[in-house]
């Protein structure tokens, strides 16, 4: 790959707003990366290392001193009562033992589930309208 073509990827990175492009052809493998605008550096094509995280809220504790929420049947996990209204929890939200955490739909009946602890959900383990099975943690809680 000559000089004229890598300054032609160049030109179409800043003029399409890319900030990555990699190419691997036989002989060669290029990959372009681009700083702070206007600035542009040639990288290996090997993972870069990630950039040390901000300081923000206190991270969440790790999962082995979390409890989880699990099913109580086998069905299909909602977050909702319906697709257009708001989940009966969030990450982050305060719940106690009679909070209604979801529904799971079991042979055309919808079973409203409980949290049956007092805590605050720290991280949501299924997808809204997925399968879930009998004993499978649903949520993550933070107890508390």
């Amino acid at each position: 790959m000559d000089m004229d073509r890598i300054k032609e990827v160049i030109d179409l990175m800043r003029e399409h707003e890319l900030w990555e492009f990699s190419i691997e052809e036989k002989d060669i493998k290029l990959s372009l990366k681009r700083g702070q605008p206007g600035q542009m550096m040639a990288a290996p094509l090997a993972p870069a290392p990630a950039p040390a995280p901000a300081p923000a809220a206190p991270p969440p504790p790790p999962e082995e001193e979390l409890t989880p929420i699990p099913s109580p049947l086998v069905g299909t996990f909602y977050r909702a009562t319906s697709p257009d209204a708001d989940p009966f929890v969030a990450v982050g939200s305060r719940v106690n033992k009679d909070t209604v955490v979801c529904i799971i739909e079991a042979m055309k009946v919808m079973n409203e589930i409980k949290a049956e602890t007092s805590g605050v959900i720290t991280k949501i383990l299924l997808e809204n309208a997925s399968a879930v099975q009998f004993g499978q943690p649903m949520f993550l809680i933070e107890k508390g």
